[in-house]
């Protein structure tokens, strides 16, 4: 079975837009939406509404907005770093935030990518498409576990 891709992503028309756009891009992975931080962090832990939730599986990749609301995307991916269970989960950071410092930290807290969302829905799906590609076909991600010497 395909992994899931977790979208964390606030606003409901990028939410339709992003899951238009794997649609058409034919990506068969499931996609959890977390809308919240705090939703986010208790889907990859198996915590509060995903108490129960096998926390070992994890999603292929995060698409990760900046600006949510509970708990924002720095803090999240700040949690997500700092915990030896999600520390090598691909991280795209996803947002519409062009701030310098925003970029700074994404990359100072390893996020994996950063992507601007593009206004344009072709230019949108195009790199939704190519999200798909990289991270679903082409990266190898790192096994599980501790690496075998």
């Amino acid at each position: 079975m395909n992994k899931p891709i977790l979208l964390v992503e606030d606003n409901p028309d990028d939410v339709k837009l992003t899951l238009r756009a794997f649609k058409q891009s034919n990506v068969l992975n499931p996609i959890i939406v977390a809308r919240d931080g705090v939703e986010a962090l208790d889907y990859l832990f198996g915590t509060g509404s995903h108490a129960g939730r096998d926390a070992t599986e994890l999603p292929a990749v995060m698409l990760l907005d900046l600006k949510l609301p509970k708990l924002d995307g720095i803090e999240i991916l700040r949690r997500v770093r700092a915990d030896e269970r999600t520390r090598l989960l691909p991280v795209v950071v996803l947002t519409s935030s062009k701030e310098e410092h925003d970029i700074f930290q994404s990359y100072d807290l390893h996020a994996n990518s950063y992507i601007r969302k593009p206004v344009d829905f072709d230019q949108f799906l195009d790199a939704v498409k190519q999200i798909g590609i990289y991270w679903l076909l082409l990266n190898e991600p790192p096994p599980a576990g501790e690496p075998k010497v």
